[in-house]
């Protein structure tokens, strides 16, 4: 069953990460940054990584170094232990996805980005899309799930059908992708896996939204959303191909 993303994915902008400003003690991926984005009308990006203890953290980097005053991984460390470290420059700290969800509320549309747990992009051991498909087999939504790994869609096909489902997609670049194969990268750069994974939307790299393959999709009825756009002006190109863009830096524009 391929679920189609709902239309609210499609109208308000969506803020990358929540609508983070750090030097306002927003950090990204906090609770402070989703309360941020549903005050201001925007639909809300957010990341997930795995605790050791098996559950859905919301936090970006495998790392906690950038982010955190700790060192070390997060998938080293018990949810128990993330919940307790601070966010920086905040009064925050690493949320859970079902505090995130709570919060939330379906107050705004969700998209949910689940990072890739294998470095490689190679099949997942499937722990971080189960623990997140039990989180939104109650959530009222509006909630999609993607990933740049095809392997953790296909793995959330089969455990939550009726949750709608992308892959985040790019020009994979090997000279950004290092250490990825650059083999990899050539497979990945096709978009191969979207009928496999019987998503019904991807998230592009805008830099390379005039790719062939973006726009043979979109005639086939997938639903084009576009990543990070940092001003109005890249916001206004990507647009031309993109129906809803994830952005950061700068207060979108809503819809009218």
């Amino acid at each position: 069953m391929r679920a189609p993303l709902p239309a609210g994915f499609l109208t308000a902008p969506l803020a990358h990460r929540a609508y983070h400003d750090r030097a306002q003690g927003r950090p990204e991926n906090s609770r402070a940054a989703i309360t941020a984005a549903i005050a201001a009308g925007y639909g809300i990006e957010i990341d997930l990584q795995l605790s050791s203890d098996g559950v859905a953290m919301v936090f970006h980097d495998e790392a906690l170094d950038r982010l955190t005053p700790a060192t070390g991984l997060v998938k080293d460390h018990t949810a128990a232990e993330l919940s307790r470290i601070s966010l920086r420059d905040s009064a925050e700290t690493i949320p859970t996805l079902a505090e995130i969800l709570t919060l939330v509320a379906g107050r705004t549309p969700l998209l949910i980005e689940i990072k890739d747990q294998t470095d490689t992009m190679s099949d997942t051991d499937g722990r971080l899309e189960a623990a997140t498909a039990a989180l939104l087999a109650d959530d009222k939504g509006p909630v999609a799930v993607m990933s740049f790994n095809p392997h953790s869609i296909a793995h959330m096909a089969r455990l939550a059908p009726a949750i709608p489902r992308g892959l985040t997609t790019s020009a994979y670049d090997p000279t950004d992708w290092a250490p990825l194969a650059a083999e990899t990268c050539s497979q990945l750069r096709a978009i191969p896996d979207y009928d496999r994974t019987l998503s019904s939307f991807i998230s592009h790299e805008a830099a390379d939204l005039s790719r062939p393959r973006v726009a043979d999709l979109k005639a086939q009825g997938a639903a084009i959303l576009c990543w990070t756009i940092r001003s109005p002006a890249a916001e206004a190109e990507a647009r031309k191909v993109a129906q809803n863009v994830t952005f950061e830096g700068y207060a979108a524009a809503l819809s009218a």
